[in-house]
């Protein structure tokens, strides 16, 4: 563990369960439920504060927490602390991996878009590694104790067009691409047992492959609804003389600096991140996000772009009317963008930005 910790990019001032630091670390449920509360009751009690939205206000709820599912469910435990109101529309998510951040931001945006009144949508992106954590000595398995990290976001949404003023970006677009109907995709990411019956999640070193080849999957849907003119025409020009040519020319991967201001790309691992940065042609001035998150916090899981989102916020780098790339990985094998148009200049932010005590040290000079 420790040579793969040493090689990740990882940094040492990042979070992990109180059992880790036990001199014999064996987590219990009720280790996962602290991890679990302490991150959303906080991120929701910051949200709610920021926003002045009572709690009762709130339509929708939709909790995603990919590998911890107790009964009652997170939701249940959200509406109990904050009494929600009873009609609330409840999701609780799971098994969805790193891509669950995009996804749950896709399925509150989808139930605004169909309420016929105005209403709020409160999104809380969770992990937990308690329950998680492997005790045998599987690489690949090994690799999540090494990499995973406790993490929270917490967003509010609503289709009222009156809270353009106030709200920080608005939603473009959204897309989902799942390639789990191949197996090699399907594999690439997975929970099982090892020969001595320790559960672990094993991340295979088809992984990267699978990342960079679906990718490009996802471009060819995303890429139409995003790039301006004169890059959509170099791209199609591009399919037309591949597919006239039988598949010995590729399509040219689009200049997507064209369409997006700022990335925030998935942040699951180093070599997650050099790859993504080859496919999609950027340097590490557009990679430095993804790069010093990992460092800071290491994956967070579904929440880690909006961790990149606060490194943006913490820099004061997004002016009104950029436009942000969410991209993110998940199993199974998922594929999700958001893009994002800031609706007002997007500060230094306030004192609960998680960058605020560190922001002064990044980007680091090496990684």
């Amino acid at each position: 563990m420790r040579k793969i910790y040493l090689k990740s990019g990882i940094g040492d001032e990042t979070y992990a369960p109180q059992f880790v630091f036990e001199s014999n670390p064996t987590a219990n449920l009720q280790y996962a439920l602290d991890e679990a509360q302490q991150g959303m009751f906080s991120s929701i009690n910051s949200l709610l504060a920021k926003t002045k939205i009572d709690p009762s206000r709130i339509d929708c709820l939709i909790v995603t927490c990919g590998s911890f599912s107790p009964m009652p469910s997170l939701t249940s435990l959200i509406v109990n602390l904050f009494k929600l109101k009873p009609d609330v529309k409840a999701f609780n998510l799971s098994g969805m991996g790193c891509s669950s951040g995009v996804i749950s931001i896709n399925l509150a945006a989808n139930m605004l878009k169909q309420s016929k009144t105005i209403g709020y949508a409160l999104v809380v992106i969770t992990e937990t590694i308690s329950l998680n954590w492997y005790y045998g000595d599987n690489r690949p398995m090994l690799v999540t104790n090494c990499i995973f990290r406790v993490g929270c976001a917490a967003a509010l949404m609503t289709n009222d067009p009156s809270c353009r003023r106030v709200a920080k970006m608005e939603l473009v677009h959204s897309l989902r691409t799942h390639h789990g109907a191949s197996d090699r995709a399907y594999k690439a990411a997975f929970q099982e047992e090892d020969e001595k019956g320790n559960t672990g999640i094993a991340l295979t070193k088809d992984l990267i492959s699978v990342a960079g080849m679906f990718l490009r999957e996802h471009i060819k849907i995303l890429a139409p609804r995003v790039l301006p003119l004169s890059q959509l025409g170099l791209y199609v020009y591009s399919v037309i003389c591949c597919a006239l040519s039988g598949g010995k020319s590729k399509p040219i991967v689009p200049d997507f600096t064209k369409a997006f201001d700022h990335f925030c790309i998935h942040t699951g691992g180093k070599a997650v991140i050099e790859h993504v940065g080859r496919v999609l042609r950027l340097g590490d001035e557009l990679t430095e996000p993804a790069r010093m998150t990992l460092h800071r916090f290491g994956n967070t899981s579904g929440s880690l772009v909006f961790y990149e989102l606060a490194y943006f916020e913490a820099k004061g780098r997004v002016r009104k009317g950029d436009r942000v790339w969410m991209l993110a990985f998940g199993t199974g094998f998922k594929v999700g963008s958001l893009v994002w148009k800031a609706d007002s200049d997007l500060g230094q932010g306030s004192d609960d930005n998680p960058w605020s005590d560190c922001i002064d040290r990044y980007p680091l000079k090496s990684w």
